[in-house]
């Protein structure tokens, strides 16, 4: 295989992973921090965020990397076009992060507080919809790529 081709593959598994993940924490997780008794919330809230990060920092890291290695090196059968939509997309992903989710949790660190909640739950919906896309999108470049490589 060679190196495009294992960057594809190694932004296609990084990135389904995160649109699994990320389903999770939106359907499931973020919903039932809601249930999470007042008095223990906030030790609840700093394990959270401690136990999180060994989980997603890899694979999300794993994902920017690949991403940038797309755009460097992208198979020929992958539309520029598509690297970059990607791109765009792991942005949405990041920025989101940066600016809506961390510092959501970093104010449910101090206690639960139903509004930062509601706002972390419904800002959360940015990311899961850019990696939803995301996943799509890796998914046909793969695809592309297999059927190219069956017609040569």
């Amino acid at each position: 295989m060679d190196v495009p081709a294992l960057i594809l593959a190694g932004n296609l598994v990084s990135t389904l992973f995160m649109v699994g993940l990320i389903w999770f924490v939106q359907i499931v997780h973020y919903p039932l921090l809601a249930r999470v008794g007042r008095t223990d919330f906030p030790a609840f809230e700093r394990a959270h965020v401690a136990r999180t990060g060994p989980v997603v920092g890899p694979p999300m890291l794993v994902e920017l990397a690949t991403t940038l290695g797309l755009l460097a090196a992208a198979p020929a059968a992958v539309p520029a076009e598509a690297t970059w939509l990607g791109a765009g997309l792991l942005a949405v992903v990041w920025i989101s992060t940066a600016l809506l989710q961390v510092p959501s949790h970093r104010r449910l660190g101090a206690g639960f507080d139903a509004a930062t909640h509601r706002r972390l739950v419904a800002t959360n919906w940015i990311r899961t919809a850019a990696w939803s896309i995301r996943g799509m999108l890796v998914v046909w470049m793969q695809l592309s790529l297999g059927v190219a490589a069956q017609g040569r």
